[in-house]
C-alpha cells in the first residue's frame, strides 16, 4: 500500500516502530524484524518483479516508440503484425485497383476501350497485381495502361509504402535477432552469496562466469542493496537502493571474464552491512541485486546480466570451492562445483561493527591452508582411486600423511598458544617430519652480562 507515494506515519505508530527495535546504520532506521516473508525484487533469472499499474496514456506512449514497442514484445505477436501488415497492405491497394477498373467499366464485355490494368477481371486478378506490384514478382501478364492516371499513381504509391513495409520489418527482426538477451543465458551468477574472512575483514563474496569461449568485453560488476527503512521524520520507503562498493574507486570492478571470478565487498564503515552479525542475517530481510555489464564480444552491443540474493541465500562462515586448476599447458575450469561451498568454524559471529569496537583482529592459527585441500580431497578420493588402481596405495599413504600432518600442526598450534607464544613451524618434506619452535618476544640486553663476539675472542 506504501508504493507509489510516501507515506508519513502518524505519530502514534511511529513510537509502536520505534519502541520495537530498529536497526540504526549510517543515520537510517531500517526495517527488520517482520515475520511475512518480502516478495523478490529481482528474479533469480535476472528479470524484474515489478507491474505497472494504472498508467496515463499508455497506448499512445508505447505506439509513440512503436520501434522499441515491436523489438520488445514477443515473437508470436510480432510474426503476427508482420504477417498483418502485407496482407493488409496487399488488400488495400487490392481493393483501389478493383475499384479504378470497376469505375472505369473494365469488367464490361461489350466495351472495346483500354483497360486500365490488363488481364484484370476481377477482384482476385486486382489483388494479384496489387501482390505482383509490392513484391516486384513481375509475372509480365498484368502490367497498368495509360489510359488510368489514377492507376498509374496507385502503383506508385504502393511501392513506396511496400519499401517503409519492408524496412520497418526487416530491421525490427534483425534488432529483435541481434539483440545480446539471449547472451546472458551463458552468464551465471552463484546461487548463493558467501560471508567470510579475508585478508582478516569480513567481507561479502558471489561468484560470476561466462560458460562460452568468447569474451565480454569492458565488463563490470556492481551491486546494490534494498531493503525498507523508516526516516527519522517517520517516512516510510519501502525500497530504498544502497550502493555496495565492489571496488570502484581501486578498479576491481572491471573484470577480465575469462574464468569464474569471485567478486568481493569489503564490509567496512562505508558498508550498508556494518552492523551485520550472524544472528542479524537469520532474522533480516533485505536482498542484494548483483549487475554485470559488458559488451559481447561478437556483436559489439552492451549486455546486462542481473541476479540477487535474499538474506537466507546468504551463507555466513563459507567459502566457495576452487574450480580452476593447472592441467598440462592449460587452465581447466570445473563447472560442477562452480555453486559449491565449505563452511569455514573459525569465522567469527560477530558484526564488523562489533569488531572494529572491540579492536579484534580475527585470526586463527589452526586455520592454515587445508580448507581447500580438504573440501577438494574428500569429493576426489573415489575418481582418483577408481580411475588408477596402480597408484591407489601411494595417493593412500599421500592422503594419509596429508590428514596427519594436518591434525599434527592443529594440535600442535593449540598446544603452544595456550601460553599466548607465537610459533614457527619447520617441514622435512623428505622425511615427513615437523618441528616447532616457540618465538620468544625480543628482550633487552643485559649490558653488564652481554659480551661482544671480539671480546670472546680476545678473552678466549
Amino acid at each position: 500500500r506504501f508504493i507509489g507515494r510516501p507515506y508519513i506515519l502518524p505519530e502514534e505508530e511511529r513510537q509502536k516502530i520505534f519502541g520495537s527495535g530498529l536497526w540504526m546504520n549510517n543515520g537510517k532506521i531500517l526495517t527488520r524484524g517482520s515475520s511475512q516473508l518480502r516478495s523478490r525484487f529481482v528474479k533469480k533469472n535476472g528479470q524484474c518483479n515489478v507491474l505497472f499499474t494504472n498508467m496515463a496514456e499508455k497506448r499512445q506512449r508505447y505506439l509513440a516508440d512503436i520501434f522499441t514497442t515491436c523489438v520488445d514484445i514477443r515473437w508470436r505477436y510480432l510474426l503476427l503484425l508482420f504477417c498483418c501488415s502485407f496482407l493488409l497492405s496487399w488488400l488495400f491497394f487490392g481493393i483501389i485497383f478493383y475499384t479504378v477498373s470497376l469505375a472505369h467499366g473494365d469488367f464490361e464485355r461489350s466495351t472495346q476501350r483500354m483497360p486500365c490494368v490488363l488481364h484484370v477481371q476481377g477482384f482476385v486478378g486486382a489483388l494479384l497485381f496489387s501482390m505482383e506490384t509490392q513484391t516486384t514478382i513481375g509475372y509480365g501478364w498484368r502490367c497498368v495502361t495509360e489510359e488510368c492516371p489514377v492507376a498509374i499513381v496507385t502503383v506508385v504509391i504502393q511501392s513506396i509504402v511496400g519499401c517503409i513495409i519492408d524496412s520497418f520489418m526487416i530491421g525490427t527482426i534483425m534488432a529483435k535477432m541481434a539483440r545480446p538477451k539471449k547472451r546472458n543465458q551463458t552468464l551465471v551468477f552463484s546461487k548463493n552469496a558467501v560471508i567470510a574472512l579475508r585478508d582478516g575483514k569480513l567481507c561479502l563474496m558471489w561468484r560470476v562466469g561466462n560458460l562460452r569461449r568468447s569474451h565480454i568485453v569492458e565488463a563490470h560488476v556492481r551491486a546494490q542493496l534494498i531493503r525498507s527503512y523508516v526516516t527519522a521524520e517517520g517516512e516510510f520507503i519501502p525500497l530504498e537502493q544502497t550502493d555496495l562498493n565492489v571496488g570502484y574507486d581501486e578498479g576491481t570492478d572491471r573484470l577480465f571474464l575469462v574464468s569464474p571470478l569471485v567478486i568481493v565487498h569489503e564490509i567496512d564503515r562505508d558498508s550498508p552491512l556494518y552492523s551485520l552479525s550472524r544472528a542479524d542475517l537469520e532474522t533480516d530481510h533485505f536482498e542484494i541485486v548483483v549487475i554485470l555489464e559488458g559488451m559481447v564480444e561478437a556483436t559489439a552491443m552492451t549486455t546486462q546480466f542481473r541476479s540477487s540474493y535474499i538474506a537466507r541465500e546468504i551463507l555466513w562462515g563459507h567459502r566457495f570451492e576452487p574450480v580452476i586448476y593447472e592441467d598440462r599447458d592449460c587452465y581447466k575450469v570445473d563447472y560442477a562445483r562452480f555453486h559449491k561451498t565449505y563452511e569455514v568454524p573459525s569465522t567469527t559471529q560477530l558484526s564488523a561493527r562489533e569488531l572494529d569496537e572491540a579492536d579484534l583482529i580475527p585470526r586463527s592459527v589452526s586455520t592454515f591452508c587445508y580448507e581447500n585441500e580438504a573440501v577438494l580431497s574428500c569429493e576426489e578420493e573415489d575418481d582418483v582411486f577408481t580411475s588408477s588402481h596402480a597408484g591407489g596405495t601411494e595417493w593412500s599413504e599421500e592422503r594419509r600423511t596429508s590428514v596427519d600432518f594436518q591434525n599434527m600442526f592443529q594440535d600442535a598450534a593449540a598446544t603452544v598458544t595456550s601460553g599466548g607464544h607465537s610459533i614457527m613451524c619447520v617441514l622435512d618434506m623428505d622425511n615427513n617430519q615437523m618441528q616447532f619452535d616457540i618465538l620468544q618476544t625480543s628482550i633487552p640486553l643485559d649490558p653488564v652480562s652481554y659480551k661482544s663476539e671480539g671480546e670472546m675472542e680476545r678473552v678466549q
